[in-house]
This record gives structure tokens, C-alpha cells and sequence, in this order.
């Protein structure tokens, strides 16, 4: 039955990203996910002749920032527990090596190349985290998820990716999609057997072979690419619900100016969402990176312990509660 859009959609926001979820016009639950958070240096004194407790924690510079989407899919809410566990997985291995990720510049090719594939265990580990917990109920079996990551450090971006949320780069007013979609749809446009402007109306379009999790008979590809940002550029990630009813140039024309508050952008995007059609869950995270996310500052808790290496800081997951089966959703081949 068809219900009204959510008046409480989840939002957070940070100094330069926010990110919203919205349910959607037609879904009574939300399986989509999405994060932003910050890395930065810290450290754990165990003890000290200085009056450090009373100061304190002490947390040094932003060294880096995270941008995640995750559309999840199966009925039963098997759709919400895929994309939440690919997160927590994400979760879990960042900080466990989150101080690998902050101490490495990349600035040699083999460096980089291992970062990378670094990058792709991240995504593979999730994967195989989906298929462990489906494997012990039946009810979820053939659950997953999509993802789309990006890591900034500036002024690189790193993304890995598998499904058919997206990252867009909005640079000079012109909205590019960094990622591919990894559905029937654009196999068909790349080996010339479907036209691109019949893609996004293809039966095609929905099915997906690629995601994390899912029946676990294909091994999971995960793409990543790197970008140079430029100051005055713009990120967007987003789930399909938003893309499918969204053209790029409107993207671009929504983001492009340089408004301050992020939050109403996001809020208008979802709107345009809505307002087309809404018939899927809506994700959209826009962040403005800059040179001064990487400026030396520092801050103070009042428990008086240090992180010994580094700490992990959300700005804002999204988790949504119901059980409810629905039709028309991603799927996947055979």
C-alpha cells in the first residue's frame, strides 16, 4: 500500500557532508545504510607525571574522511540485515587498521597498487561476512547488498565499489559518475546490444551481477578508482533511488553552488526524488573535501584515555527497524 514520505528522515551532518536516508513513497521500510565519518590521530596514556587525565583526551588533525552508501535487497528485512552487516564488517576492519590507512601517502607506485588491493579485501571480507550469516537462515538466504565507499585524503579520492549505488564528482558545474553500474543493463549498453538512452528504461536496469552477497555463485568484483580533487569540488554518493529518478545535470545544478549548509541540498535532492516517483528508499551523502580537512587541530574528551593509534569517528550511520516483504527491488541473475 502506498504511504506518504517519511517526515523524519535520518540526517547527519559534519562540518563539510551530510548525509540523508528517506524510505520513500511506496516502502514501509528502509534497508539503504550510509555512513560519514572522520579519521584522525590520537593516542592512550597509560601514565604520566603530567596532569594529562585531568586534561583529558587530546585528538590531533583530521587526517582523512569516509563516505559510505549501502542499498541492501531481500525480503523479510534480509535487504536491512545485509547492508548493516557489510557496514559493521567496514566498520570493524577500519579500525582495526586504521592506522595503516592513515601513515600511508602513496606516493610510490607499489605503494599505491597495495593500498589498492588493500581497498578490495575491505569489500571481499564484507562479502563473505553477508554469505556467513545468510548461510545460518534460510529466510535470508540470497540477501545482499550494494556499496560504495569513498576514502578521502586530500587531495586524493579512493572508491571501491560494487552494485549499482553511485559517486559522482561535481566539478565546473558538470556532474560525472565516477562508478560503474553493475547491472545487466550496462553490460548490454558496453557490448553495444542495448542503447544508452534505453538503459535506465531497460528490465535490465534492476538486475544486478554484482553485489556483495547475494547467491555467492559469482566471485565478487570490486572496482576502484582514484580521483584528484581540485578545491571547489564536490562529492556525491547515493543510492539508486535517488539516481534513477535524478539526472546528472540536475545533480550538478542542485550541488554546484557553493552553499555553506549541506543539509538543504541534501534535503532538495530527496524532494526531486520523492516528487518523480519515490518507489525505492533514498540515500544521498554530498561532501565538499578541502585542503583544510587535513589542517592541524586538535580536541579534548574528558575520560582521560588516548587511543594508542588512532581514532574512528561517525558522524552518522543510518539504521532503520521494520520486517516487511516488498516487490519491485534489485535483484539479481537466475
Amino acid at each position: 500500500m502506498n504511504q506518504p514520505p517519511s517526515d523524519h528522515p535520518s540526517v547527519q551532518r559534519c562540518a563539510n557532508a551530510c548525509g540523508i536516508t528517506d524510505v520513500g513513497r511506496t516502502r514501509s521500510e528502509n534497508q539503504d545504510q550510509f555512513l560519514i565519518a572522520e579519521l584522525r590521530k590520537s593516542m592512550r596514556v597509560e601514565g604520566s607525571s603530567m596532569p594529562l587525565k585531568a586534561s583529558g583526551d587530546l585528538f590531533g588533525s583530521t587526517r582523512g574522511q569516509l563516505l559510505i552508501v549501502a542499498d541492501g535487497m531481500g525480503g523479510h528485512a534480509a535487504g536491512h540485515k545485509a547492508s548493516s552487516v557489510a557496514m559493521d564488517q567496514l566498520i570493524d576492519q577500519l579500525l582495526n587498521t586504521v592506522h595503516w590507512f592513515l601513515h600511508s601517502d602513496q606516493k610510490h607506485p607499489h605503494d599505491e597498487a597495495v593500498f589498492l588491493e588493500s581497498l578490495k579485501r575491505l569489500l571481499h571480507h564484507a562479502h563473505k561476512r553477508i554469505l556467513f550469516e545468510a548461510a545460518s537462515d534460510l529466510s535470508q538466504r540470497g540477501m545482499g547488498t550494494t556499496l560504495t565507499m569513498a576514502y578521502i585524503v586530500w587531495p586524493r579520492m579512493y572508491v571501491v565499489h560494487a552494485g549499482d549505488s553511485r559517486c559522482y564528482l561535481i566539478r565546473d558545474r558538470v556532474c560525472e559518475q565516477v562508478t560503474t553500474d553493475h547491472t545487466l543493463a550496462r553490460q548490454l549498453v558496453d557490448a553495444g546490444g542495448l542503447k544508452p538512452e534505453d538503459e535506465a528504461s531497460s528490465r535490465w536496469s534492476n538486475v544486478l551481477w554484482n553485489v556483495l552477497g547475494g547467491s555467492g555463485q559469482h566471485e565478487l568484483t570490486a572496482e576502484v578508482r582514484r580521483v584528484d580533487l581540485r578545491e571547489g569540488d564536490s562529492i556525491l554518493l547515493c543510492s539508486d533511488g535517488l539516481s534513477r529518478y535524478v539526472s546528472s545535470e540536475t545533480i550538478a545544478e542542485v550541488v554546484a553552488p557553493q552553499e555553506s549548509d549541506l543539509e538543504p541540498v541534501c534535503h532538495h535532492l530527496v524532494g526531486l526524488a520523492n516528487a518523480a516517483g519515490g518507489e525505492d528508499n533514498i540515500t544521498v551523502i554530498v561532501a565538499r573535501p578541502s585542503p583544510a580537512m587535513n589542517e592541524a587541530s586538535g580536541s579534548r574528551s574528558t575520560d582521560g584515555t588516548y587511543d594508542d593509534e588512532s581514532d574512528f569517528s561517525v558522524d552518522g550511520p543510518n539504521h532503520s527497524a521494520s520486517i516487511e516483504e516488498f516487490a519491485d527491488e534489485d535483484t539479481l541473475p537466475g
